[in-house]
């Protein structure tokens, strides 16, 4: 027999956990399996909608009472570096760019265990180990890179992010760089050099994960100028940081079945093999 995946999408929710970025509160995901040849389509269609990707899952917040995290862009025609930013592009001009096919190296896995090591032990990634880091890198079904950051003279790698190809940008699924390098601002430096990717290859938005209204890891987003944010079922220019709020009414959330039926989906009927 014969077996073949359904044509449209099948999402499901995962059961409450404790969030990652704030305290006391407990977070829920809506969820989808990418697979098949029409996954860079349905990536496309669902990034534009607020998800993201992991390996081959895309998935985005569905809390009950909380209304924190924000899916994150910037407009590449709309940023302009501050003083600080420009700095950092200065700091950071003896890094050379590698962009390469997603292959997980041992050089690589190192630098990541030093950078979890340092900026988040405690985290959820903390126990990851060399295989689990190479599914995360390798087990893309979209369109993705390595784009990797090594000094222009000692050839030493200094940082690393896995970035999508979108139609409409790029997406910054994960990053990590020498956390003893604080001066250097490197995740910051990764973010501006990625605004430059989109701008040398037309693309017009840089797509930056989640902005959490609380959260002190997650606030250096929205420093960038250009910053859009996912709110209401629509994109719209980041008004600062108070004009946003945590809380949500749980009688405000929408049921599950009302969520998915909102979410616009790609005609997979022809799907493009990539």
């Amino acid at each position: 027999m014969r077996h073949t995946l359904p044509l449209a999408p099948q999402f499901y929710v995962t059961a409450p956990q404790p969030c990652p970025y704030l305290d006391g509160r407990m977070e829920r995901k809506l969820f989808t399996a990418l697979q098949g040849d029409a996954a860079g389509a349905l990536n496309d269609s669902l990034s534009q909608q607020g998800f993201r990707r992991s390996q081959n899952v895309l998935y985005r917040p569905s809390c009950t009472d909380c209304a924190a995290c924000l899916s994150a862009r910037i407009r590449v025609d709309a940023f302009k570096p501050n003083k600080s930013q420009r700095r950092t592009l200065k700091r950071n001009d003896n890094l050379v760019r590698r962009a390469t096919s997603p292959w997980a190296t041992e050089e690589q896995y190192d630098l990541f265990r030093r950078y979890l090591d340092s900026r988040h032990a405690d985290g959820g990634m903390a126990d990851m180990d060399v295989f689990e880091f190479a599914a995360m890198i390798e087990e893309t079904p979209v369109r993705s890179r390595v784009v990797e950051y090594a000094d222009r003279d000692t050839d030493k790698l200094i940082a690393v992010c896995l970035t999508d190809l979108l139609a409409d940008g790029t997406s910054m699924v994960y990053s990590f760089y020498d956390p003893r390098m604080t001066r250097e601002s490197l995740g910051t430096y990764v973010i501006l050099d990625h605004i430059e990717i989109s701008r040398e290859t037309g693309l017009p938005y840089v797509y930056l994960g989640y902005w959490v209204q609380g959260s002190g890891k997650m606030g250096y987003k929205s420093r960038f100028s250009g910053l859009e944010v996912f709110k209401g079922g629509r994109w719209e220019a980041f008004q600062g940081e108070d004009a946003y709020s945590a809380e949500l009414h749980p009688l405000s959330t929408d049921p599950i079945a009302e969520q998915v039926a909102n979410i616009s989906l790609p005609d997979l009927s022809h799907p493009v093999k990539l």
